[in-house]
């Protein structure tokens, strides 16, 4: 990682990237600049401006690529293969039982938020801004849909009380968002963070299923 070039054509931008969530998670957004991560790797203080023209867009480019991780590992963990609310439910319970899947939703979603507690936040504070791009709309609103897909096909089995999918979603993502803040801030006094995750998506599962 030197000014000379070592880095091949694309490289440099996940490298910058990578670098900027270590930077970030250590010193906060305030300490991220393009000539502190070119310092950083040993490249060109022009170099990131080829990649990034500024410092707003390094992390916007940030947000996108955490939300993109994030996105991925939700869609791993809910494995359902549906790509449009209203996917046949046979083809939904075919991956397995709902509740099952939305407790390894769950669990992907406490790791991501713990173990990028930083990242997180820029990802919803730039989500949230005024002037957001499209694409980093979009990207946020698919976290929400991927799991309010999953509700729906519970729904269609029987397996989720009946309701607003988005809204049952919007829930689910407050359970577990809140239990992975006060992990953070290690407010969970001696229960174990694994042992609290189990007992939240326990109460939440029973919530959401159908009244008997």
């Amino acid at each position: 990682m030197t000014a000379d070039g070592s880095y091949h054509h694309g490289n440099l931008r996940a490298a910058l990237l990578e670098r900027a969530e270590a930077v970030l998670t250590a010193s906060g957004a305030e300490g991220l600049s393009l000539r502190g991560l070119a310092r950083d790797l040993g490249v060109s203080h022009a170099a990131p401006s080829r990649h990034f023209r500024d410092r707003r867009a390094l992390l916007d480019a940030l947000a996108v690529s955490g939300f993109t991780t994030l996105n991925a590992r939700l869609r791993s963990a809910a494995a359902d293969g549906t790509a449009e609310v209203g996917g046949a439910a046979e083809a939904a319970e075919a991956a397995g039982p709902v509740g099952a899947r939305l407790a390894e939703l769950g669990r992907a979603y406490v790791d991501f938020a713990v173990g990028h507690t930083a990242l997180l936040d820029l990802m919803f504070t730039a989500k949230h801004a005024d002037d957001s791009s499209a694409e980093l709309r979009e990207l946020g609103q698919e976290s929400l849909l991927i799991v309010a897909r999953l509700m729906e096909a519970g729904q269609r089995t029987g397996a989720v009380r009946p309701g607003d999918p988005v809204q049952l979603a919007q829930v689910a993502f407050s359970t577990v968002h809140g239990l992975a803040t006060l992990a953070v801030a290690s407010l969970l006094d001696d229960t174990p963070l694994p042992e609290a995750t189990e007992l939240a998506l326990e109460v939440l599962l029973a919530g959401l299923r159908p009244d008997r």
